[in-house]
Formats: C-alpha cells, sequence, structure tokens
C-alpha cells in the first residue's frame, strides 16, 4: 500500500514551504537581533538544522521528504530502469508543489515579521566560486541521500541530512543553498537569505550539475542500482498512513 500522490504532494509543498520560512525567517531573525555576520549565518544555519530535521521526520513517511526537485530527479533517474522509482507525472507534481511551496514559505516568513509580502531580492549571487560552492553543496547531499538508501540506512536521514546541511552553510562559499526550489523561493525575499532573480539561473545550473556529480559518486562507489529509488529522503508509504 502506498500514500495517495495527492496526500505525497501535499507533504512535500508543505514541507518545502517550511523549510523556505525557517530559512529566511530565522535569517530576519538574525539579522534584527545581531549586527555580527558571523552570528547571523550561525543562528540562520541552526534554525535550519533543527527545522530540517524535524521536517523530514515529520513528513518523510508520507512523501520520502525530497523538499528538493535535485533529489526527485536523482530518484527517477536511479529508479527508471528498474521501474522503482517516481514515474514523470510524479515528479512533475513533485516538482511543481516543491516550487510553489517555496515561493509560500517566503511570503510567509516575510508575512511574519511586517516585511513586503513580495520584494525580489537585491543580493547578487553571481560568481565563480559561489557555483563551486553549490556543485560541492548539492553533489554532497545526493551522495549522502543516495548513500543511505544504498546501505539500508535511510531511517538515518532525519539528523544526517540535517547536520550535512549545517556543515555545508560554513564549509561551502555559497552557504549551500543546494536546492533549486528554495533557492526560487529565497528570491522572493529581499532579506537575509535572499538571492537576486538575475543569479538564479547559474545557481540552479550549479545545482544540477552537482546532483550529476553526487549520482556518479554514487554510482562510483556504491556500483549497484538502488533498490528502492522513490523511499528518499526517508521510506514512504507505511500501510498505517495509507488511505482505505
Amino acid at each position: 500500500m502506498t500514500v495517495p500522490l495527492g496526500r505525497r504532494v501535499a507533504a512535500e509543498a508543505v514541507g518545502t514551504g517550511l523549510l523556505v520560512a525557517v530559512v529566511v525567517g530565522s535569517g530576519i531573525q538574525a539579522t534584527e537581533l545581531s549586527h555580527d555576520v558571523g552570528v547571523q549565518l550561525l543562528a540562520n544555519s541552526l534554525a535550519t538544522v533543527f527545522g530540517l530535521g524535524v521536517l523530514i521526520t515529520l513528513l518523510g513517511p508520507v512523501s520520502g521528504a525530497h523538499f528538493n526537485p535535485a533529489v526527485t530527479l536523482t530518484a527517477w533517474l536511479t529508479g527508471r530502469r528498474a521501474g522503482t522509482g517516481p514515474a514523470l507525472r510524479e515528479v512533475a507534481a513533485y516538482v511543481s508543489a516543491q516550487v510553489a511551496g517555496a515561493i509560500g514559505g517566503a511570503v510567509l516568513a516575510d508575512a511574519m515579521f511586517a516585511r513586503p509580502l513580495v520584494k525580489f531580492s537585491t543580493h547578487d549571487r553571481s560568481a565563480g566560486h559561489l557555483w563551486l560552492g553549490e556543485v560541492v553543496a548539492t553533489a554532497g547531499l545526493i551522495l549522502l541521500i543516495f548513500g543511505l538508501d544504498r546501505i539500508g540506512r535511510a531511517s538515518l536521514a532525519p539528523a544526517a541530512v540535517a547536520s550535512y546541511i549545517g556543515a555545508a552553510y560554513w564549509f561551502t562559499s555559497s552557504t549551500s543553498f543546494a536546492n533549486p526550489a528554495v533557492t526560487i523561493g529565497r528570491a522572493f525575499t529581499d532579506t537575509f537569505a535572499g538571492i537576486a532573480p538575475a543569479s538564479l539561473v547559474p545557481f540552479i545550473a550549479a545545482q544540477l550539475v552537482g546532483a550529476a556529480l553526487g549520482l556518479g559518486a554514487v554510482a562510483m562507489v556504491y556500483g549497484r542500482p538502488a533498490h528502492r529509488a522513490d523511499d528518499v529522503v526517508v521510506p514512504h508509504g507505511e500501510p498505517e498512513l495509507a488511505s482505505s
């Protein structure tokens, strides 16, 4: 028994939206409480770690807690030959929900802090070293998620993925967006976590390159296709969650 697509799509929209609300909202709060950029980034990264871990734990059993088009597309690619991954219509539904949820999350965060609901970011992030940071961050994320699935440790994803993203905030030059949907959502807020619309295309291109490299690393390290590609980030579709 599996969870109906409608409920999975709703979980992806809600999860991605709340993730962006956490990222943007904590960034706004951090800049209001401190003028030290290091403290601001620390607060932003810690809130993201805790929020992401909770969201994966809560929604993973429903949709797999992708919250990320790069993860969804990689799940489709890895499961395509074996017929175990999501179908193309599911991929389209997931990605659409993730992008819509991300935009909604940015608007929600702005509303909570009495900011303009939609004000496109002026934070330019167009530089080669930032794009390299996104390649590295996304490749590592894909290697982690699909590596856990290959070794049967997907249940560790809430802590492992959240911890990785928290670390990547600090060890990558781009502060680890590593997510096309979240990147788009963050263009809708002119705050600490924002990204200028003009910076979107190269950022997302770098993330997709990183996803491909991460998938290549999974194949190189583990050497065989995942047996359950649609279950990432964590297994979903348990009988007690399926509708009658």
